[in-house]
């Protein structure tokens, strides 16, 4: 009697409770407690939870009688060993696909204990020699295993009882090999595709089978670090996959940061070449920080750096797209950390990206004011062992949120005028509440040269400026309207603006608030919060005072008196000039 197949026959979630029973020659066996049962058929049902519309399919490899014991009639004893008599092929057709499996790998690569005959017995021994390329319940690539469930896939295969994703009823005792079918995908605008399970072995009759997929689907996140607390998570006790910060807000042209977060298959082990790709879908509104055309990235499995050159990244803009892509060709390859040592990826390993982008000054306006520009990652990667196919995740969100003041200046009268040719200088407080040497322009941007960040007020007395963050700012009047006082001198007017909670939606405007925290005068200036993602500030400026003037009538005396003067003048002129005429005529 040759050793449990159950140590060798993988199954995908086929749980410890459940034994394959031995494989043994036709030869009579003792047992040591029950009563042995034969079966010439038997039940199994593959329970995929999460994705209902995958289906799978079985084969027979081969055929048997199967003993196990009962504690009594009709009643399995599940801890009992099942075993296999009067073995031989299914047929023909699989004898000879997995008797020639190996027949095209090279030499050096062939088991070195390849069965000298193709009898059945010959090759179960061979398979039980094996038993130790499976780990935690998968086919390792390349492996014995494996190598027989490839040899198989052109094949005429059994398809579960109709109705069913994954129930097989009456079905031949034996020896059997159990795969994905087709994948199904969760619901939603964005569906998740499912990954093919691990190669399922597993012996029919005796007690019903009962498995669950051996397969994780890679899951994929995103989250954007928020300059507030400057982490990419909003529980400290968990990491980005658990709870992400998903919103942030920030000014044009500044640079924010983003990471992206995947996982990969549990079962990587049973893949030969695994592609992985992080595609990126960035707002209209935003681009990543690019060095020569390419996209700055760091990338890290695990906690290791990895080194240029054993991943791409581009920046695509074809065809309307505005896409950060980050790929492998091949997770199960060479790939080096920027140590020149190697990595090696694991069923447990996360792959991480992390990138910088920011608002182009270009696109920014009022109209994305205080709106979520959307920012998605999805993932597509290898899941089927024995295929090119891939499967793509959900999309996963993060939110860039930009606000806007408006300034209106006016005059102090009953009915305030509105005074055009106002200029102001705008600049931001660092965290240390020091005033930094920049001026912010009318698109957000920060310049060095005051002159190229003027804002002046128009025909209605208005200035705007759009692409702000939350932040401590102060406005001020750098030349005021002609006959009225800068109101609150070279001290500005300081003012505040907050967010409130940001929202994880982008149809939502968030509402900034602002106050005015410093300046003189501050009666003169009124905040007013509206929904249109600005900030709306009227600002007011005093008519100039006039001096007293003394001695009045003196000076209006002066005045008519040298009219007069003028007067007599011009008529003495006039009648000189006309007596010398008339001189000239006699």
């Amino acid at each position: 009697m040759s050793k449990n197949i159950a140590r060798l026959a993988v199954t995908a979630g086929l749980t410890a409770a459940l034994s394959f029973g031995g494989v043994m020659a036709p030869v009579t066996m003792a047992f040591a407690a029950g009563t042995p049962v034969a079966t010439t058929s038997g039940n199994v049902t593959i329970n995929e939870e999460t994705y209902k519309d995958t289906t799978f399919k079985g084969i027979q490899i081969f055929k048997a009688k199967v003993a196990q014991d009962q504690k009594s009639e009709g009643v399995w004893d599940s801890t009992g060993d099942k075993t296999l008599s009067d073995i031989d092929w299914a047929n023909n057709s699989v004898k000879s696909a997995v008797t020639t499996a190996f027949d095209n790998v090279d030499n050096g690569s062939k088991p070195s204990d390849l069965p000298n005959d193709n009898s059945a017995q010959a090759w179960v021994n061979f398979i039980n020699n094996h038993s130790s390329e499976v780990v935690g319940n998968n086919v390792n690539a390349g492996s014995v295993l494996d190598m027989i469930a490839k040899s198989l896939e052109g094949q005429t295969w059994t398809d579960a009882k109709s109705g069913t994703p994954g129930t097989f009823e009456g079905i031949d005792a034996g020896y059997w090999l159990f795969e994905t079918k087709s994948v199904g995908a969760t619901t939603g605008a964005d569906r998740n595709k499912d990954a093919y399970t691990s190669p399922i072995f597993a012996v029919v009759g005796g007690e019903d089978v009962k498995v669950e997929p051996k397969k994780d689907v890679p899951n994929v996140t995103k989250a954007v670090k928020d300059d507030n607390n400057g982490s990419f998570v909003t529980d400290g006790n968990k990491d980005v996959f658990g709870a992400p910060n998903r919103v942030a807000d920030s000014a044009s042209d500044q640079l924010i940061e983003y990471q992206l977060a995947g996982t990969v298959a549990s079962n990587i082990n049973t893949y030969e070449k695994y592609s992985y790709t992080f595609t990126d879908d960035l707002p209209s509104t935003m681009v990543p920080n690019l060095s020569d055309g390419k996209p700055v990235v760091e990338v890290k499995i695990d906690n290791a750096k990895v080194k240029e050159g054993y991943y791409t990244a581009n920046y695509v803009t074809d065809q309307g797209k505005n896409e950060l892509v980050v790929s492998f060709d091949n997770l199960k390859g060479e790939i080096k950390s920027d140590k020149d040592r190697d990595i090696t990826v694991s069923g447990s390993s996360k792959i991480y990206v992390n990138y910088k982008a920011k608002l182009n000054p270009t696109k920014v306006n009022a109209d994305i004011l205080g709106k979520g520009q959307k920012n998605t990652v999805a993932l597509t990667y290898s899941n089927n062992p024995h295929s090119n196919e891939t499967g793509t995740t959900v999309v996963h969100p993060a939110y860039d949120y930009t606000y806007g003041i408006d300034v209106t200046k006016v005059g102090n009268e009953e009915t305030p005028r509105k005074l055009s040719g106002v200029v102001f200088k705008l600049q931001e407080k660092n965290d240390e509440g020091e005033l930094e040497n920049m001026f912010i322009d009318c698109t957000g941007v920060k310049q060095t040269n005051a002159e190229k960040a003027k804002l002046t007020t128009d025909s209605s007395g208005k200035i705007n400026v759009v692409g702000l963050d939350e932040g401590t700012y102060v406005l001020t009047e750098v030349t005021p309207a002609p006959g009225y006082d800068n109101s609150h001198g070279d001290k500005g007017i300081t003012f505040t603006i907050t967010s409130g909670e940001l929202s994880e939606n982008d149809t939502t405007v968030v509402t900034p608030k602002a106050k005015v925290t410093d300046g003189d005068n501050q009666t003169l200036v009124k905040v007013e919060n509206s929904t249109d993602g600005m900030v709306h500030l009227t600002v007011t400026d005093k008519k100039g005072s006039n001096l007293p003037l003394t001695g009045l009538n003196g000076v209006t005396f002066t005045w008519i008196a040298g009219g007069a003067v003028l007067v007599i003048g011009v008529a003495h002129l006039i009648r000189s000039r006309k007596q010398a005429e008339e001189s000239e005529q006699e």
